[in-house]
């Protein structure tokens, strides 16, 4: 049987506001996490935004994005997933009236998408919720931050009815567990934040974001919803029954944020869960109703798999799993100590459709490398990032695996395609892009754009709808 992909398949690129955009405190714009994070999720935040920040410029996308959106209509793309940057909106996050030239951005933004056919995929709420929400009601603790979110989800779906279709209530709504500062705006530090507390702030998003999916449907009932879960499938190290166990009850850790999204209620493992920590989440009259209002699709990102042991011996973490695990025995890593399993994107996509029978939308794959930008004899400059055709085109083909075994898949956004800030580690170093951007860590560079290697590869892939992967 050969591999295909749908007619219509939504090929494309994902990124963030906060990673690439800058204009950190233009047209009105307020101060968000993201400002305060100068080294990502590796240390503290700092008081006030620093200039060793480099994502207070970004790639200065908020200036040359129509430079940029040209060069993805380019390569071809059906789609192009970005975050609306919430403090852009509502600059302190808690008042009444929007920014107006925070929405205009956006105004103009999506309409450069569509000169060129692309369909904008927004994430409503990317890593940056606004500072003064995290320092003025510690995030997602408070539970005000449910109808301070409500106010903005409505003001945009209001706003951009006939220009956005695809849209994503949180990105990675489950790295809140690792990350609640970036994640979910909650100020108190990791170290003192307790279960109850953190596990009240994850059931404020999910009634946050079901109201969202109800005003959305309410305004535009052709909007299409989704959540976005940080995807890992996790194996057991070893076939020794702890191990199974150990895995499967860290698969549900996880597994936890799509259940509730894609079925409208807390999963039996959960309640035990809480039963065994003593956590006991307050329900306002109306969440339970509330919740019922399930998403029309299941987004999530996918970048390794891990392993899990009951064998304290064999518990090391490896350098680059963010969600905990042991590394894989059989598997290599990237620069950054990601193991790299393109077959776990093919496990993964089944697990999902076969557990909701929701249609599912790839929204973040990609490779993290550091890049040499070339120049050649004739003055033209390039990477030559092999490396990064040889990732992507070993995960797509298991997209097409997914799909033969009757996955329903809408399309996939490769991340970070232009290069961006990290998120993890807030450097520049460490490239995904299909467009080279000539800016470096110290803040040297030009900003100019350069089309890498990968850049006429995935143009053919998407010309081909994906027929040159299997040449």
């Amino acid at each position: 049987m050969s591999l295909q992909f749908p007619e219509g398949f939504l090929w494309g690129g994902a990124v963030a506001a906060n990673q690439l955009e800058g204009a950190y405190q233009e047209d009105g714009k307020g101060w968000s996490t993201q400002d305060v994070m100068p080294h990502g999720v590796k240390t503290p935040p700092t008081e006030v935004p620093t200039e060793d920040n480099m994502k207070l410029i970004g790639i200065d996308f908020y200036h040359r994005y129509k430079e940029d959106i040209k060069l993805f209509a380019e390569m071809g793309f059906k789609v192009f997933r970005t975050s609306i940057a919430w403090s852009r909106i509502f600059p302190k996050g808690d008042e009444l009236e929007p920014n107006e030239q925070g929405l205009r951005f956006y105004d103009d933004l999506f309409d450069e998408c569509h000169r060129y056919g692309i369909e904008p995929l927004v994430t409503i709420s990317h890593y940056e919720t606004p500072l003064h929400l995290a320092r003025a009601y510690d995030g997602w603790v408070n539970r005000k931050l449910v109808d301070f979110y409500a106010r903005y989800a409505r003001t945009i779906f209001t706003r951009y009815k006939n220009k956005v279709k695809y849209w994503l209530t949180f990105n990675e709504i489950n790295s809140i567990l690792e990350f609640p500062f970036m994640s979910g705006g909650i100020s108190t530090p990791k170290e003192n934040l307790g279960k109850q507390e953190l596990y009240q702030a994850i059931h404020h998003e999910f009634v946050a974001s079901a109201l969202a999916v109800k005003i959305g449907h309410e305004i535009n009932p052709d909007f299409q919803i989704g959540c976005m879960v940080l995807s890992m499938p996790i194996y057991p190290l070893t076939p020794h029954p702890d191990d199974v166990i150990k895995a499967m009850e860290s698969d549900h850790k996880n597994t936890f944020f799509a259940d509730v999204h894609a079925r409208g209620y807390y999963p039996g493992y959960m309640k035990r869960f809480f039963k065994e920590n003593g956590i006991q989440i307050h329900f306002e009259p109306g969440d339970e109703a509330i919740l019922k209002h399930t998403v029309d699709f299941i987004s999530f990102s996918y970048y390794m798999s891990i392993c899990e042991t009951a064998d304290p011996d064999k518990q090391i973490r490896g350098e680059g799993n963010l969600l905990g695990g042991v590394p894989n025995p059989y598997l290599e890593a990237s620069d950054w100590g990601w193991q790299i399993d393109p077959k776990g994107l093919r496990c993964i996509m089944n697990a999902f459709y076969d557990r909701y029978q929701k249609p599912l939308f790839v929204v973040e794959n990609g490779l993290g490398a550091v890049d040499r930008l070339v120049t050649y004899e004739n003055g033209d400059k390039t990477v030559e990032d092999g490396y990064r055709i040889q990732y992507l085109r070993d995960h797509l083909v298991q997209v097409a695996e997914a799909i033969a075994d009757g996955v329903e898949v809408i399309g996939y956004t490769s991340w970070g395609c232009i290069d961006l800030v990290s998120a993890s580690s807030a450097e520049l170093k460490k490239r995904y892009g299909f467009i080279y951007v000539d800016r470096h860590d110290d803040g040297s560079g030009t900003l100019e754009r350069y089309r890498k290697k990968s850049f006429h590869w995935y143009k053919e892939v998407i010309a081909t709808n994906g027929q040159s992967l299997f040449r």
